[in-house]
């Protein structure tokens, strides 16, 4: 007997090419596929569930009648299907006859318990949730007159000798093929069987042997792959009880994981938004793994996230990408001892600057230690993504604390022949070995290095820049105490515009504005395009002999000109204001224009190192700034950033060629120009 899964390969692209001889878009082939697929997956654990019961009593040397028998298995709560233990007949029966084939298909649906039809999708009406959907799925097919042909091809598929870590092989064969490639699984990674290797193996470092339940989560658990595979391998390592929990709000996916909870031991299954829940609200979990979907939008139900009064959320990301919310929430369902290892892409490593809530995040997590280590796995990993990803491993019961490994696991890989989809790259087990004790010794290599956790943080120092003219002088040296000056005027000069008077009240005789509504909609862009240093601008100031004022640009200094004289009063912005007034008892409605002038000022950021010691760190700050800063500031705020740079801790320089091999090739080029120049006779 065959007992590689991949056998049925075959029959899955065969069901594929019945799908597209039917007019069917891929983008609709998981919703024809899993319907099916979790459906030969219920016959295999309920023909399976049958054999051991009858090897049971056989042990035991009980007989039972037929009806005491399906009782039995019915009383198992495992789900049931009385056309299969009644009538004895399996798909693979049913689909001898094609004369009775609907028949006894449609009575084999209807023979299962209540709540694997509700999963199943089976005698839906349209408003009611269909999870799978097969029933409309089989209506769709019927009308395409493949029904028969369809089911046959699945009917062939035994999974009866195969555990859920290898049906889960299977699955991804669907999922890899056309998942990417449909809208409603945008942002989702199926997880390869290699990666789940690596988590469980992780995990199972940090656990130990005890009569005490092992609980296990997944908030986003789709089909149970990865929650039921970390599982399956704690099993064969430990004797420790465990049990599972997850969760997910895909219809499918949680369909596919509620059938496989129910032949399992202690797992527990919800169909909910996990930001949003409260299914596990009473509880806390000694490991919690997932692989959250990258880049999705939560929009949608932001209000309900911040609504939210279970204080998970100590801040809020973006709305284009909720996996911090995720990662929040994961360390909220830790026990005061529990593990976390969180599958992410690299945008919740660096996204945000300092002050922005991502950082801010960031930095909560790594202030409360609760971030032990992370590690960058190679590209061309996952099925339908070719970057980077990163496991965060989370631990509320550090050995190391105030500590945070990085390794760099991206060179840890064998090639995946052949290769599935985009997956190039596979973990073998003696990579995954030497990752794992990597992060159990917790010590410095080539390819990983420990850190303080504030070697992570950094200052975001604001300052205010005071810019100065050709003489290192600024307008702000000749104000005393005062911010800056302001004048009335008769005229602004700019190119071939012109604005006369201080006030403006003639603007409104023809109907055709209000005196308010012009000041809005003209004299306001007007005013806002003239450039006090780029464009040739004069302000005129007084009737008789005005003064006027300029930019100078080159000089970078404000000019002051009287009666042909000209006095340089530093750098400085000519800034120019109009304002709609009412009228008062001495003045009609008008518009008000005056001009003022500032010194140039000009905010910027610093990126300067971080040091956890207070008076350290200003001197950090203030050492850099005698190195970098050459113009008169003064500090703003300061605030505390967090990023993780796997780049900068790992960059290896590009090796250059010696300069007598360049030179070496230049000859060599050299010569073959001339040879041709030659042959051209050149």
């Amino acid at each position: 007997m065959n007992n590689n899964i991949l056998q049925y390969e075959s029959i899955v692209w065969a069901t594929a090419d019945l799908l597209r001889g039917a007019g069917i878009k891929e983008s609709d082939f998981p919703k024809f596929m899993m319907p099916f697929f979790a459906l030969i997956m219920v016959e295999s654990r309920l023909l399976r569930m049958k054999k051991e019961l009858e090897d049971e009593l056989k042990a035991d040397s009980v007989e039972l009648s037929d009806e005491e028998f399906i009782e039995e298995l019915e009383d198992k709560g495992q789900g049931y299907n009385r056309y299969l233990f009644h009538h004895q007949k399996k798909l693979t029966d049913i689909c001898k006859n094609d004369k009775t084939f609907e028949i006894d298909f449609f009575a084999y649906l209807a023979g299962f318990d209540a709540e694997t039809k509700d999963l199943l999708g089976v005698e839906k009406g349209t408003e009611d949730e269909k999870y799978l959907d097969i029933s409309g799925m089989c209506g769709v097919l019927k009308k395409k007159k493949i029904l028969f042909a369809y089911v046959k091809e699945w009917s062939e598929i035994d999974l009866i000798p195969f555990n859920n870590s290898e049906i889960t092989t299977l699955e991804e064969h669907i999922k890899r093929k056309w998942a990417d490639i449909s809208a409603e699984t945008a942002g989702e990674q199926y997880t390869p069987d290699d990666v789940i290797a690596l988590i469980s193996e992780i995990v199972a470092s940090k656990v130990d042997e005890s009569d005490r339940f092992l609980t296990i989560y997944d908030p986003t658990c789709g089909g149970g792959n990865m929650l039921y595979g970390v599982e399956d391998r704690i099993q064969e390592k430990f004797k420790r009880p465990t049990a599972t929990y997850g969760m997910d709000w895909n219809d499918a996916l949680y369909a596919l994981a509620k059938i496989e909870s129910r032949f399992r031991e202690d797992s527990h299954i919800e169909h909910d938004n996990t930001l949003l829940s409260s299914k596990f609200y009473d509880k806390s979990f000694d490991v919690v793994v997932a692989n959250p979907p990258y880049g999705v939008d939560w929009k949608g139900y932001e209000k309900d996230v911040k609504d939210d009064k279970s204080g998970q959320f100590f801040d809020y990301p973006s709305t284009s990408d909720g996996q911090l919310l995720f990662l929040q929430h994961i360390i909220n369902k830790l026990d005061i001892t529990g593990i976390g290892v969180v599958v992410h892409n690299g945008s919740t490593l660096f996204s945000g600057e300092a002050g922005k809530s991502e950082s801010n995040i960031r930095k909560w997590m790594f202030d409360n230690d609760y971030v032990e280590a992370i590690i960058q796995l190679p590209t061309d990993e996952f099925f339908n993504t070719p970057i980077h990803t990163y496991l965060w491993i989370l631990n509320k019961n550090k050995k190391q604390t105030n500590k945070v490994m990085l390794i760099n696991a991206s060179e840890k890989f064998v090639p995946q022949i052949p290769s599935k989809g985009k997956k190039r790259k596979k973990i073998n087990k003696e990579n995954i070995l030497n990752i794992v004790k990597t992060l159990s010794d917790f010590d410095s290599n080539e390819y990983s290095k420990v850190f303080d956790k504030e070697y992570f943080y950094y200052n975001k120092q604001a300052i205010r820049l005071t810019n100065l003219d050709y003489k290192d002088r600024s307008f702000e040296d000749i104000l005393a105490d005062k911010r800056s000056i302001k004048f009335d005027f008769s005229k602004i000069v700019q190119g071939d515009i012109i604005i006369e008077s201080q006030l403006i009240t003639e603007f409104d005789k023809d109907k055709c504005f209000d005196l308010k509504d012009y000041n809005e909609k003209v004299i306001k862009p007007l005013l806002k395009e003239l450039d006090y240093k780029e464009k040739d601008l004069k302000v005129y100031w007084g009737k008789t002999n005005p003064e006027i004022w300029y930019f100078d640009e080159v000089k970078e200094t404000l000019i002051k000109e009287h009666k042909n004289e000209k006095t340089e009063l530093g750098c400085g912005k000519i800034v120019i204001k109009s304002s709609y007034k009412k009228a008062t008892k001495t003045l009609p409605n008008r518009i008000e224009i005056i001009f003022e002038l500032t010194p140039d000022y000009q905010n910027d950021d610093e990126i300067i190192p971080y040091d956890k010691d207070e008076k350290e760190n200003k001197k950090n700050i203030e050492k850099f700034m005698d190195k970098y800063i050459f113009k008169p500031f003064i500090y703003l705020d300061n605030v505390i950033g967090n990023e993780i740079n796997f780049n900068k801790v790992f960059y290896k320089p590009e090796t250059l060629r010696p300069l007598e091999t360049i030179l070496s090739d230049i000859n060599s080029l050299d010569k073959e120009l001339k040879k041709l120049e030659n042959e051209l006779g050149l």
